[in-house]
């Protein structure tokens, strides 16, 4: 019989090649699994059928425990995460016939997400006039911002846009999200003239949509020169800065502001889900305590009001 460790590498590669799923999405799972598996290891467990409830409540009380060199705990989504991929591991093995803990006794814990802080439409407009578009890069600033209001993207499909991958006449394209899922996302006629003005002032043939302006030109392709998620991650946060919105304001924040500027307007939930690139309308869900700001307006303007 295949050791623990053993059959983590078999997951892992299941993953890649029958699931498809992304290299961040395996990195991730096989840092999870494998602080798992050196607990179990300690434990004396090496073997599929002596994974147990007990031994995974105790690698939960572990995880609770768990603090880093500044004494800082894991976060309580961040414990959830190890649990989801021992219960796909778990959930693999069986499927194998391997004879181990089913999957559906591991149940997750109960954890409350943050309030999703989302930019105001005019915190949003504000955010535009920071990039100085006289210089190119206050040009890129500004297809940036525009371009993710736009499409809704996440800050790592962003940054991995190729030139040749937009098409600027019909103002949409196809991008690859989480779980190598392909979707059509379009570009505001904003987001266009933003993009074809920061384009047309490029001086090289680099792939990358979005490259930064430091050190030297001569890169094969470029892809030294495109701008990593923390660069748009540091952009973002200086315009807000400078529009003095002192709340923190992400990228990320902008996709929120995306999809619910398209619920406030009147699309639908599942239309919204699309374009998002979201597997489950619950992920989509979340926004919509937001667009509730404005029926519960029209509740107490107009509930029991005698004419």
């Amino acid at each position: 019989m295949a050791s623990l460790s053993e059959l983590k590498t078999e997951f892992l590669e299941y993953l890649e090649v029958e699931r498809g799923r992304s290299f961040l999405t395996l990195r991730n799972y096989d840092h999870y699994l494998s602080r798992f598996l050196e607990f179990t290891r300690e434990a004396g467990i090496n073997d599929p059928k002596d994974v147990t409830l007990d031994i995974v409540r105790k690698f939960r009380l572990f995880l609770n425990r768990l603090t880093d060199e500044k004494g800082k705990s894991l976060k309580k989504i961040t414990q959830n995460y190890h649990i989801i991929a021992i219960r796909a591991f778990l959930k693999y093995l069986t499927k194998r016939d391997i004879k181990t803990l089913a999957a559906e006794k591991v149940e997750l814990g109960d954890f409350s997400r943050k309030q999703i802080e989302v930019l105001e439409i005019d915190e949003f407009d504000r955010l535009l006039s920071g990039p100085d578009v006289s210089k190119v890069s206050g040009l890129r600033d500004r297809a940036i911002l525009e371009t993710l209001f736009s499409t809704g993207l996440r800050v790592s499909e962003l940054v991995g846009l190729n030139r040749d991958q937009i098409n600027l006449k019909t103002g949409e394209f196809l991008v690859r999200g989480k779980g190598q899922k392909d979707r059509i996302v379009f570009l505001s006629a904003e987001a266009i003239s933003w993009l074809s003005e920061y384009l047309k002032k490029r001086k090289d043939n680099f792939k990358p949509v979005f490259i930064n302006y430091r050190g030297k030109e001569e890169i094969l392709e470029g892809e030294n020169k495109r701008l990593t998620q923390r660069s748009v991650q540091r952009i973002v946060k200086k315009y807000a800065k400078l529009a003095g919105i002192l709340r923190r304001i992400t990228p990320h924040g902008i996709r929120h502001l995306f999809a619910t500027d398209l619920l406030q307007g009147g699309a639908d939930i599942r239309s919204v889900q699309t374009m998002l690139g979201h597997a489950s309308i619950t992920t989509t869900q979340i926004y919509t305590h937001i667009t509730n700001k404005q029926l519960r307006e029209v509740h107490q303007a107009f509930h029991r009001k005698k004419k």
